[in-house]
């Protein structure tokens, strides 16, 4: 296929959804099935660009000295835009009855569209400098949506939001200038691309060019102390909440990471220097802490902001192992950590939605009323604390390999905050789901009458989330090998 097809799968989303305020639509449904359709039809692009491959680079616009916006599909293009195309579409239909009753539902479809051929930007981006261009994108595209329902709340969000990711930015712009002097390109390369020759004794300087970099990306990524974003974003609608915590925002960060770590610096040049213990630490301990915040919060959408936050480190962790098993592992925990994350973050939006509860303590016995949304919870629940047979098995044991592996002594120190992990997410999750099933004798049935599961459009999603990470867990050979051809190079 044509590279060209790249930037019409980008181009649709952004454009179609811009033109949704202005579209003369006769109702509702009109509207509905013309996002949907244009999500699907960029969604197809995208599969059909990774089934039947491309070569070469796109450079699409020119700038000076050989800069360009460029695109590419590598083996971790290949993974980051296969995981938004397949994901997406399903948001987009929940979306459809969550909106229903929020108001301004074209202002909020136009963003939410364009946000998607956005992420298509990040992913596909063959630079440093592209990728940056569609990151910043990313975070301009978003604020309308935290911004949606206007309230206190959401200001207060939105500025927090701003100020940490334009600084973070800053910082990440700090890494490609360095690049551009000491690096023989900005193309993405895995092993790197800094030149030896131009290095000399600034081997230090660009360690520390290196750390501001990851720290700037982290904030997307809500590493420690720069995670404070995240949960305040929870006020805006559960599907963009979902998307943030699981999908767009908040993997761009561990995807710009990665291809900070292995295919800018290179993990054989931070392997084994001051930096490496640094990074390595900040992630096991925002493991723990994202967990411990977790147990303590009530707010249901809060408590699973705190465990992305904590689950987003194991990513980090991965990546900071500087090895191709910790590659792999990275992008194991990215792929199953999507699936488990967003089908519980729209299960905690459909309670929301039924019922008007907020708080983790209000929804005693609603699991014997919404057994679709109550059940795809609890295997969300389950994959999210490792139980084997399940997506987040499959991801952990991986990063555990990996840090054993590594043979080093900081990593075996990861494996322990991955078993800490799990206990304090099998206390914070499981507490919701047996509230839920088996409220207790002092239970008053009359406090669930009238609550029921929602409609299709929403049940749907769930199930199919669902089904994504018990399947994951079964069926985890073919992933696993293609990570692993990834970590490789062939692809």
């Amino acid at each position: 296929m044509s590279l060209y097809w790249i930037v019409a799968a980008i181009l649709l989303p952004i454009l179609g959804g811009a033109l949704t305020p202005v579209l003369p639509f006769r109702s509702r449904k009109g509207m509905l099935l013309y996002l949907e359709a244009l999500t699907l039809a960029a969604s197809a692009i995208v599969l059909s660009l990774l089934a039947h491959g491309t070569t070469g680079t796109l450079h699409l616009v020119y700038f000076v000295r050989g800069l360009s916006i460029s695109f590419r599909i590598d083996g971790l293009a290949m993974l980051f835009a296969g995981l938004v195309s397949i994901l997406w579409p399903f948001a987009m239909l929940y979306s459809f009855e969550y909106m229903e009753h929020e108001g301004h539902e074209k202002i909020f479809f136009m963003f939410y569209s364009m946000t998607y051929g956005v992420t298509l930007g990040v992913a596909f981006a063959s630079d440093m400098l592209s990728m940056y261009l569609f990151y910043e994108l990313l975070t301009l595209v978003t604020v309308p949506l935290i911004l949606h329902t206007l309230v206190r709340e959401a200001i207060l969000a939105v500025r927090q939001y701003l100020y940490m990711s334009l600084g973070g930015a800053a910082f990440a712009l700090i890494a490609i200038v360095f690049l551009m002097v000491y690096g023989e390109t900005l193309e993405f390369t895995l092993g790197g691309v800094l030149n030896p020759a131009v290095i000399g004794g600034e081997t230090n300087l660009l360690l520390f060019v290196y750390l501001l970099a990851f720290f700037g990306f982290g904030v997307k990524a809500a590493i420690f102390p720069m995670s404070a974003w995240l949960p305040q974003a929870g006020v805006a609608p559960t599907p963009v909440t979902a998307l943030l915590h699981a999908v767009a925002v908040v993997k761009a960060g561990v995807f710009a990471i990665l291809r900070l770590t292995y295919y800018s610096f290179g993990a054989e040049f931070l392997k084994g220097t001051w930096v490496q213990p640094i990074v390595m630490g900040f992630a096991m301990f925002t493991i723990v802490y994202g967990c411990s915040r977790a147990v303590k919060e009530q707010h249901i959408k809060r408590r699973l902001a705190y465990s992305t936050v904590s689950n987003l480190s194991y990513i980090i962790l991965g990546a900071s192992m500087m090895t191709p098993g910790g590659l792999v592992g990275a992008m194991a925990h990215m792929i199953c950590h999507a699936f488990m994350k967003i089908g519980s973050f729209l299960c905690a939006g459909a309670i929301m939605h039924q019922t008007d509860k907020k708080y983790i303590y209000e929804l005693n016995g609603f699991g014997r009323k919404m057994p679709v949304v109550f059940g795809c919870f609890t295997v969300s629940a389950l994959g999210l604390m490792g139980v084997p047979g399940l997506a987040g098995f499959i991801s952990k044991w991986n990063l555990a390999k990996a840090a054993v592996e590594s043979e080093n002594v900081m990593a075996y120190f990861g494996v322990g905050c991955l078993l800490i992990s799990a206990l304090l997410t099998a206390i914070y999750m499981m507490s919701i789901v047996i509230r839920a099933f088996f409220p207790g004798r002092e239970f008053d049935a009359q406090s669930v009458e009238g609550v029921k599961d929602p409609g299709w459009k929403m049940c749907f999603p769930l199930v199919c989330f669902a089904a994504a990470v018990i399947a994951i867990g079964m069926c985890s050979d073919p992933l696993i090998s293609f990570l692993q051809d990834i970590a490789a190079g062939r692809y």
